[in-house]
């Protein structure tokens, strides 16, 4: 996000509060997709000339059959100036994920669950991938997919997404949604790729490790990449640690290329 767009998303999360009520999540979620298909409705809530009080009749009259809780949210984020329309989507979209957090502590791990196996299917991702797909269709499958074994919290997530994953890969949107979900809940999300799967004690080694530099609890995943051929790749947010051989083959390359 642009750091206009970092700002109002803070004043937005503010309108929140720390415990929002159960609904919250989904209804955002909701609108940060009815926004994202209307070109007319995103435009003038985005617009940061327009008259506030004409906004928030707007999204009154728009989203009625919501919560005045969610209505307040919204209402907060259409105050506020943003980089760019879309990321005015991505803002209303993470508010109702962390609504959802809010309510539901395990959020963050069952995205993830969700995650690994969907990337475990590579015909499933591409099916959920694919531009031509039928959105309502690809609802029914991993609704059909997920229910009984996930939260339906978590399942409106993965709905949501797979309806209107807005150019991203599920498997990656579903991550990332999944460290949006584990920092509402005072966390980091740690991905953690490795050339073979790491033991439990081993595990546990490099969480305590993390905590200690994050200054906080870490969630760790573990993704096993054969093709890594050595050594370990970290991603917690937007900061990558590579340790990988085949990241040091890549700078040995360039180096000499160069």
């Amino acid at each position: 996000m642009g750091s206009a767009s970092r700002g109002a998303l803070a004043v937005a999360r503010a309108s929140l509060g720390e415990r929002p009520a159960a609904s919250v999540g989904g209804e955002l979620l909701d609108a940060s997709a009815r926004i994202a298909a209307a070109p007319a409705l995103l435009s003038a809530l985005a617009d940061g000339s327009a008259d506030l009080a004409a906004k928030t009749q707007l999204i009154g009259r728009l989203f009625a059959g919501a919560s005045v809780e969610t209505r307040a949210v919204l209402t907060a984020a259409a105050e506020q100036t943003w980089s760019s329309p879309d990321e005015l989507v991505a803002g209303v979209e993470e508010l109702g994920l962390r609504a959802q957090a809010a309510a539901h502590a395990d959020l963050a791990d069952e995205l993830l669950a969700a995650a690994s196996v969907i990337d475990s299917n590579h015909e499933l991702e591409l099916g959920l991938g694919s531009k031509l797909g039928d959105p309502a269709a690809k609802v029914a499958l991993v609704e059909k997919l997920f229910t009984g074994k996930i939260s339906s919290s978590a399942l409106a997530v993965v709905a949501h997404l797979v309806a209107d994953p807005r150019g991203r890969r599920i498997s990656a949107a579903l991550r990332q949604s999944a460290r949006i979900a584990a920092d509402q809940g005072g966390s980091e999300l740690a991905t953690v790729t490795v050339a073979s799967a790491l033991t439990p004690e081993q595990q546990t080694r490099l969480a305590g490790l993390l905590e200690q530099s994050a200054g906080r609890p870490v969630r760790v995943t573990t993704v096993v990449e054969p093709g890594l051929i050595g050594g370990v790749r970290i991603q917690i947010g937007d900061d990558v640690i590579d340790g990988s051989v085949r990241s040091r083959l890549e700078d040995l390359r360039l180096q000499l290329a160069g």
